[in-house]
């Protein structure tokens, strides 16, 4: 990587460099100037000067020799939240959807061709993969990102669909784009998506849209748990239900807040 060689038209190396610095930082506990550099294969003078100039603005702070993300990146990720209520009207409602099948929850919307979560919720029991609150989870591979496809006006759909790459998470992920498509209109019919073991190994889930007026698709939810305790009618009709109940609900107080 090379500040002076931008790896697109229109975009500024050193912009590039600095985040490419800061997602280190957020994938690791903490990185010191020489593990930075050789992993990203910048020199280390290089590296302390973002370093030094993200540390002044705050965005990253120096314990000893090591350097972390600053806490003023909890502010900007509110204010992203915040552009959209979907955070706020469907926080109460997956939480007590959690509550009562006991597993995790997951809130998405899609932003450049990906699912982001914004809320997730889960109890003691849940089981935990690497999955958290601004995550990007991939749409062809997860029930949250099926179903918001499926219910998207074909355009759109499709427009996604060719910027998808279509990445094989597990031997169960879709790779293949028209058996996805005849999944999508599956899915558009019954209201809900099955998510069986595409992501992770051992993991399934069940997702529905979030519409708003006119049917536009404003996010999808989820909940998710091992194949162990989601199987049988369990995962087939009772959750399916409580998922899409409780996405219609999400929907009507997005709409109407």
């Amino acid at each position: 990587m090379t500040e002076d060689e931008p790896n697109g038209a229109g975009t500024i190396g050193a912009t590039e460099t600095s985040f490419a610095i800061i997602e280190r930082l957020r994938e690791s506990e903490g990185e010191r100037v020489t593990a930075l550099a050789d992993e990203l294969e910048l020199s280390k003078s290089t590296v302390h000067n973002h370093l030094r100039t993200l540390n002044r603005l705050g965005y990253v702070v120096k314990e000893g020799s090591t350097y972390h993300l600053g806490l003023r990146f909890l502010d900007l990720g509110d204010a992203a939240r915040a552009r959209r209520n979907l955070y706020e009207v469907s926080k109460q409602e997956m939480d007590e959807l959690v509550s009562t099948i006991d597993e995790h929850g997951h809130v998405m919307v899609e932003e450049m061709a990906q699912g982001v979560y914004i809320y997730q919720s889960r109890t003691e029991r849940a089981v935990q993969t690497d999955s958290r609150i601004g995550t990007t989870v991939d749409l062809h591979a997860t029930a949250v990102g099926k179903s918001y496809l499926a219910h998207l006006p074909e355009n759109r759909q499709q427009e996604l669909l060719d910027q998808l790459e279509f990445v094989q998470r597990t031997e169960s992920t879709h790779t293949d784009r028209e058996a996805l498509e005849s999944e999508l209109v599956d899915i558009r019919q019954q209201g809900y998506a099955l998510n069986d073991q595409e992501s992770f190994a051992g993991m399934r889930a069940v997702g529905a849209p979030v519409l708003g007026p006119n049917e536009r698709v404003l996010a999808a939810i989820s909940v998710s748990g091992p194949t162990t305790r989601l199987s049988g009618d369990r995962y087939r009709v009772e959750l399916p239900e409580k998922v899409q109940e409780t996405a219609r609900i999400i929907g009507i107080r997005a709409t109407y807040s």
